[in-house]
C-alpha cells in the first residue's frame, strides 16, 4: 500500500469511515474530498446516511483506480480488530491477523 493522505483529491482512494455508532464504512473513490461531502449530507450511501456523522479515519492513495477497488474489497473482509489495526498503523498486529490460524491451515498439519 502506499502513503497516508488524509483530503488529496483527484486520485484513487480506499478510504474508512468511523460512523457515530462506533461501526466502520470502507469505500474508494477517484475524489476523496468529494466522497467525504456527499457521505456527511447523507447522499453517500445507505449505510452511512443512517450513522450520520462519519469521520474519516483512514486513506490510501493509489496510482490506478483498480487498486483502490481491490484494496477496498479486500478490507470489507476484515474483521473490526484487524481494521483498528490498519487505522493505527500496526503493521505487527495487521500481519499477525493475516496469518491462518485455524485447524486446516497446512501449518497445523502433521507431516509424516
Amino acid at each position: 500500500m502506499k502513503k497516508y493522505l488524509k483530503h488529496t483529491t483527484a486520485m484513487p482512494h480506499m478510504y474508512i469511515l468511523e460512523c457515530c455508532d462506533g461501526s466502520f464504512y470502507v469505500g474508494s473513490t477517484v475524489n476523496l474530498e468529494r466522497r467525504l461531502w456527499e457521505h456527511q449530507n447523507a447522499v453517500g450511501s445507505v449505510y452511512t446516511k443512517g450513522r450520520l456523522p462519519v469521520k474519516l479515519v483512514f486513506a490510501e492513495e493509489f496510482e490506478r483506480v483498480d487498486e483502490a477497488f481491490f484494496c477496498e474489497k479486500r478490507v470489507q473482509g476484515w474483521s473490526r480488530k484487524k481494521r483498528m489495526a490498519l487505522i493505527n498503523r500496526d503493521w505487527n498486529v495487521v500481519k499477525e491477523f493475516a496469518t491462518c490460524k485455524n485447524e486446516s491451515s497446512s501449518k497445523n498439519l502433521i507431516k509424516i
